[in-house]
């Protein structure tokens, strides 16, 4: 009897330290959030010029998801092909996903496809997004994530990456380029496929400004060709696409060896497929990695906002987005809005670091510089810089301690280009013998929003 006993309090013991091991398990969703095009109410397109009005649709606006669940917690990443989304879009979300840990919203920064920030209408003074399209927005982005936590299943997890300098343009010196795709794929028990996810630091406008297709530019073809490779779902995060980081004057060639051109669906659909290849180069030297257990650590935080044209877009409604006191304190006791923007204000906004296992996740909501980046901020300085004895930010991958590294850009937000404050460059003379300034900056809230970040990050991976 005894004899039992023992045997039976030791297959107990069995059972709860195997419970007590953490499973991962991991589902993947996607749904349509295409917009109707030649309706009543224009499409404006976003990404480029004014009034660019959208006359049909080549390939679909998507929201994909994947959600992670170690049994107990679940997390959830969305991206969603269109420019960018704002805080209060993603906190919309949010609301929708109860038993959630923690739900991430991005956007691959798509020029193709519909406004949803407001600054591409017909004109300066009216804004570009239709409100019951950026519902349906809301709306998919948690019906992709709640589809994806309906299909959660045992996996097994792998990780790679792989570079390709070739398939970067930087449009701005000092030429630092972020050429690294991390490619993570998950198989079951019969060791097929369930998912795929790539993240890539590219701005998705291979199409250029001319294009009135609604389109997810090459993103599309990336997440098709993998698709058809490996016969599973796949989800595409962009990561530091600042700088900027883009598919333009990327030289790309046919099968027949002809250079294809800037603006075309050829050269889209290819630099897509080149994309998806540089992936599965990744996937071929792809290790096993533990991905639980989970931790998530976020900051809600104030960003100045000095950009004149964001503060008269706020002014007309172009921008509809609260505005705050700002005091200089990046994280006050209380966000007091403010209905004057002749003062000085901010923008309230989110970090996130996600570890999931051996994975540091970087949730950055913005389009960052890749020099913040990777810790290659010009020193010594440029003669020609705003601030030249501005410090150097610490650098966002040197506050991730974990064995893999990852980086979501527009994570949450969509702030504009975060720049390093001693490469800032409005007033003349300009840095490198330019006769006008840079472009970045005009799409920037303002110099001290990266040294804000940067700082508030590191702080963020520090705390204990």
């Amino acid at each position: 009897m005894n004899r039992l006993l023992s045997l039976a309090l030791i297959a107990c013991s069995s059972v709860s330290l195997a419970a007590a091991d953490p499973q991962l398990s991991v589902g993947f969703g996607e749904v349509d959030v295409t917009p109707t095009v030649g309706g009543k109410t224009p499409v404006y397109l976003a990404g480029f010029g004014l009034n660019r009005k959208a006359t049909k649709v080549h390939d679909p606006i998507m929201a994909r998801a994947v959600v992670f669940s170690d049994g107990k917690q679940k997390i959830g990443f969305v991206s969603v092909d269109v420019i960018g989304l704002f805080l209060p879009t993603v906190e919309n979300v949010r609301k929708q996903l109860p038993g959630f840990q923690y739900v991430l919203v991005s956007s691959t920064h798509n020029h193709e496809g519909p406004d949803t920030l407001g600054l591409w209408g017909a004109t300066y003074l009216s804004s570009g997004v239709n409100a019951a399209y950026l519902k349906s927005v809301e709306d998919g982005a948690a019906k992709a994530l709640t589809m994806a936590a309906n299909k959660l299943a045992p996996v097994r997890a792998a990780i790679g990456t792989a570079t390709d300098s070739k398939l970067l343009h930087d449009n701005r010196r000092p030429i630092v380029l972020h050429d690294e795709v991390v490619v993570l794929k998950f198989t079951g028990g019969d060791t097929k496929p369930v998912g795929i996810v790539v993240q890539w630091n590219c701005h998705p406008e291979t199409l250029d400004d001319k294009n009135t297709e609604v389109s997810a530019d090459f993103v599309a073809a990336t997440v098709q060709t993998l698709q058809k490779a490996h016969g599973c779902p796949v989800v595409y995060f962009n990561g530091s696409v600042g700088g900027l980081m883009t598919s333009l004057k990327v030289e790309v060639k046919n099968d027949r060896g002809q250079l294809l051109q800037d603006g075309t669906f050829e050269k889209t659909e290819k630099y897509g497929e080149l994309v998806a290849g540089l992936a599965n180069q990744a996937l071929k030297s792809a290790a096993a990695v533990e991905l639980t257990p989970f931790e998530v650590r976020t900051r809600t935080m104030l960003l100045p906002v000095e950009n004149s044209l964001y503060k008269i877009g706020k002014q007309v409604g172009t921008l509809n987005r609260a505005m705050y006191d700002w005091k200089g304190d990046p994280t006050p006791k209380e966000f007091v809005e403010s209905k004057d923007v002749t003062a000085a204000v901010a923008v309230k906004t989110e970090l996130g670091l996600i570890r999931l296992g051996e994975l540091d996740i970087a949730a950055i909501p913005g389009e960052i510089y890749p020099e913040l980046v990777l810790g290659k901020v010009q020193d010594p300085v440029d003669p020609g810089a705003d601030f030249p004895d501005a410090a150097v930010e610490p650098a966002i991958y040197a506050q991730l301690k974990n064995k893999h590294k990852m980086l979501v850009g527009l994570a949450n937000d969509e702030l504009g280009y975060f720049i390093p404050k001693r490469q800032w460059d409005e007033k003349a003379p300009y840095t490198y013998g330019l006769k006008k300034a840079p472009y970045g900056e005009i799409n920037s809230i303002g110099p001290e929003a990266a040294p804000l970040l940067c700082r508030g990050f590191k702080e963020l991976a520090e705390k204990k």
